[in-house]
């Protein structure tokens, strides 16, 4: 029986988390030329300072690939690294 209310408990913490829609936890990548500052901040090593430099950069032009955050202040390739896995870019269509 204890084994059956493990089994429940972590199904529901699985469920909750998928239903919150947490990007990094659902494998969800987040497309850097349309994410908000508050999608950002979900990022494993990103703020809200990070956040709103990554926004405030696309704002001269649009992402044409993820090594491009290396040109957002702060950004070096170990953070680069950290952030490969949980972002994408996808170019806007005009």
């Amino acid at each position: 029986m204890k084994t059956l209310k493990k089994i429940l408990v972590v199904f529901l913490v699985c469920f909750v988390f998928g239903a919150v829609g947490q990007p990094v936890l659902s494998f969800e990548k987040i497309n850097l030329n349309t994410a908000t500052v508050e999608q950002l901040t979900q990022l494993n090593g990103v703020g809200p300072v990070m956040a709103e430099r990554i926004v405030e950069f696309r704002q001269g032009r649009a992402f044409s690939s993820v090594d491009d955050l290396t040109q957002v202040q702060g950004i070096g390739e170990k953070t680069l690294d950290k952030l490969r896995d949980q972002v994408m870019v996808e170019t806007l269509k005009q």
